[in-house]
């Protein structure tokens, strides 16, 4: 196990579900699992996770909280009632993170008042971080429009916490590297997979695109970072769940290589 726990994101298996997650995680070797809340019932039970985890012998490390288009009925149509929801399963799970996306442009009072309700949030679960994530504008017929409130980066908000997507950075055509220098001492969380920088959101396997996706790894292993790089690529069209499990080991195996070279040769 690395210093820095490397997580298999439920995401990551998909159309597969969350039970899945947890059986890929233990036989390829993950520190941990993201549990990604959607509509899938597993993954919004604590009671269910709790199995799954002990069956497996793979902690829960990190909730993303439901924050898509398609889980905004997910547990409630209230998106503080969604975020507060996830809190108390990564309590209920020893989970330190809780991943969450902008409000959408149309969510005007949720973005109206998201950075106090963010902050009362964190005083009402002092042991979880909601570590904002990075998003990306969209671009149609050759114009781009922005669907987050106030923007994509939460950089120019400025938040306590944030995790960085690297597949977001490809597709908002931005380095990865310049973005996590922005986050500073606030990078809480890495959602790891690459992109071609096509301006669409790919969640390729780390290395196959052109995000510094190596280099994001060795600058968090030398800093002493201490949130956890969890695993989100795209392995939809993989043909079998042969195919899956060897794009998910080739992922683990990037990330170890720069976690683990960075930390030796550190020492």
């Amino acid at each position: 196990m690395t210093p820095i726990p490397v997580l298999l994101s439920s995401s990551s298996v998909y159309p597969e579900a969350t039970p899945a997650a947890f059986e890929l995680a233990a036989g390829l070797g993950y520190d941990g699992v993201e549990v990604m809340v959607w509509t899938d019932a597993v993954s919004q039970d604590a009671t269910a996770l709790r199995q799954l985890s002990s069956h497996y012998g793979v902690p829960v490390l990190a909730i993303h909280a439901p924050c898509l288009l398609v889980t905004q009925r997910v547990w409630s149509p209230d998106p503080w009632e969604r975020l507060r929801r996830a809190a108390i399963l990564a309590e209920e799970m020893g989970a330190p993170t809780v991943v969450v996306h902008p409000p959408f442009a149309w969510q005007r009072d949720y973005a109206r008042t998201f950075v106090d309700g963010l902050g009362r949030l964190t005083r009402q679960h002092p042991g979880v971080r909601f570590a904002v994530e990075n998003m990306y504008p969209i671009r149609m017929a050759r114009r781009e429009f922005v669907p987050y409130s106030p923007h994509w980066d939460p950089t120019e908000v400025g938040y306590q916490a944030y995790t960085l997507d690297l597949s977001h950075c490809a597709a908002a055509k931005m380095d990865g590297l310049e973005l996590l220098g922005a986050m500073g001492d606030a990078m809480a969380h890495l959602h790891l997979g690459d992109g071609t920088g096509k301006g669409t959101d790919e969640h390729l396997v780390p290395g196959r695109g052109t995000q510094p996706c190596a280099e994001v790894l060795t600058t968090l292993a030398e800093g002493g970072f201490t949130g956890q790089v969890s695993m989100e690529v795209n392995t939809r069209k993989a043909g079998s769940r042969a195919a899956r499990e060897a794009d998910l080991a080739e992922a683990l195996a990037f990330a170890r290589r720069f976690l683990t070279t960075s930390v030796t040769a550190a020492g």
